[in-house]
């Protein structure tokens, strides 16, 4: 046991131990300068040129019976390089693990402009961004409204007239047309380019519609009291995104020569309808229906009561971005976008229009979701809470089931989009949350109220980061629970890591 302790001291004493200074580069940015002592130079060295003694073929020597000076002069210019890389990619981790410096990627260090001293200590410095440091509020307590919503008789009975009207039948009608009816009607549409021409196109009376592949507002108030026979036309432009490339930003001369009128007959609410929808009676598709909504008003209350609570934080929390990550999370919302419009068919010019519309935003963007990334990361770290495997996969199984897809298929093309990663991120938020509205007070009011009142509660305005130096250096549903979709936030791209030495 004696042995075994003077064993340790004696490497704790031969321990040599590097030279660092930590300074501040900027918002979220630290300049690490690093001195590694000659000591550890030369004992790199000794360690290289002995595992070269033992491996390398010297003609007229033994494999491990080479010379020093002759293995120096053989392999010295590699052997350097060798050890100066080790040495910076050794020095520049064990500098941020025993500084606790949270880098965003990895240090980069230009190596070709270090070189290994031919006598004394090796410096270098690097800069690296690190997580904002965030203080944040108290998470116990937080006031939270609940708006009182319920489900009427008059909300019950709605929603089987819309579903009596779900299941109606189209009957032929004599006499003028009314909102809401169906025409059925010979089409013709106009360019400058070409006329094309469909017949019996089905047209659907209401405010804004389709009339064979263009889309024209007060549709209703052009064909409301025609009636079979007539013609009606109108001219449309069309937006410069349209989907149809043949109409994309082109004035359209439209012509509709009405064939038939139908109206909508809604199905009677007999013993065939309710066993079409598997109840046994009214009776008991209210109670379905009833049931149905309540739960739907449940999440809808959940929902709104997460926003607070993220308001809430967002409003509470100020600190600067990383100017570089904004950067590249801003340049990621410029990419997804010029890929979308691509898929879209979009000329050139559009797509350079837009891209320059959106420049002007981007920058925003990408801070208010970095932002919110930066203080729900620190919730759940504060939280201690991560998102199991269990649950991820859960996720999964819903997603797919939502999707019809196979799960195992889901999570492969998840894993390569990354949204699989947003998927575990978006989890974790949940569970950040709904632990904060344990205990969290809670104030019931009517819902004209908590809209009123949080009308107005978007993501607070954030601080301008610092310049970014110049450096050398994609729509899916998106899940709040199981079966529901909810607004998208934009996920932040995770910082690429960076080489540790190039």
């Amino acid at each position: 046991m004696a042995k075994e302790k003077d064993t340790a001291q004696t490497e704790t004493k031969s321990e040599i131990k590097n030279i660092v200074k930590i300074t501040a580069a900027g918002p979220c940015k630290k300049k690490v300068s690093v001195e590694v002592p000659a000591e550890a130079i030369a004992k790199a060295l000794d360690a290289q040129y002995e595992d070269l003694r033992k491996n390398a073929l010297v003609p007229g020597f033994r494999k491990g019976r080479a010379p020093r000076r002759l293995l120096e002069k053989r392999f010295g210019k590699e052997s350097s390089l060798q050890v100066k890389l080790k040495l910076l990619a050794d020095a520049s981790e064990a500098a941020m693990k025993d500084n606790n410096i949270e880098a965003l990627g990895e240090p980069d260090i230009a190596h070709e402009k270090v070189e290994l001293p031919e006598s004394g200590p090796l410096k270098f410095d690097f800069e690296v961004e690190v997580r904002p440091d965030i203080n944040l509020p108290s998470l116990e307590g937080i006031p939270v409204d609940k708006p009182k919503l319920e489900v009427s008789n008059a909300d019950v009975e709605k929603e089987i007239a819309e579903l009596q009207k779900r299941l109606g039948t189209w009957k032929p009608k004599d006499g003028k047309i009314a909102a809401d009816d169906q025409i059925i009607a010979d089409v013709t549409l106009k360019s400058d380019t070409e006329t094309e021409k469909i017949n019996n196109a089905e047209i659907h009376i209401r405010q804004k519609g389709f009339v064979g592949k263009v889309v024209i507002d007060d549709l209703d108030k052009l064909l409301v009291g025609a009636k079979a026979g007539d013609t009606k036309t109108t001219a449309v432009d069309v937006p410069s995104s349209f989907y149809e490339e043949k109409y994309r930003g082109k004035k359209v001369d439209v012509e509709i020569k009405i064939n038939d009128v139908k109206t909508l007959v809604p199905a009677e609410l007999d013993e065939a309808f309710f066993k079409r929808i598997g109840v046994a009676d009214k009776d008991e598709l209210k109670t379905n229906i009833r049931q149905r909504a309540e739960r739907d008003l449940e999440r809808q209350q959940r929902d709104e009561m997460r926003n607070q609570v993220r308001q809430y934080l967002l409003g509470k929390c100020d600190f600067d971005l990383p100017a570089d990550i904004v950067a590249d999370q801003s340049k990621s919302i410029l990419q997804r976008q010029y890929t979308r419009l691509l898929l879209q068919g979009a000329k050139a010019e559009e797509i350079q229009k837009q891209m320059e519309q959106l420049k002007t935003s981007s920058d925003q963007q990408a801070k208010e979701s970095l932002m919110a990334f930066f203080v729900m990361d620190a919730v759940a770290k504060k939280l201690n809470i991560e998102a199991t495997q269990e649950e991820i996969n859960g996720y999964i199984a819903h997603a797919a089931m939502y999707r019809q897809v196979r799960p195992e298929k889901l999570r492969e093309q998840m894993a390569r989009d990354g949204s699989l990663a947003e998927a575990s991120l978006e989890i974790r938020e949940i569970k950040c949350i709904d632990k904060i509205l344990e205990t969290a007070k809670i104030s019931e009011v009517a819902p004209e109220k908590s809209a009123a009142k949080h009308k107005k509660s978007e993501a607070p305005a954030v601080k301008k980061s610092a310049p970014k130096k110049e450096t050398k250096k994609e729509e899916k549903p998106t899940r709040d629970e199981p079966g529901r979709t909810k607004a998208k936030k934009t996920a932040p791209k995770k910082p690429a890591p960076k080489k540790k030495v190039k």
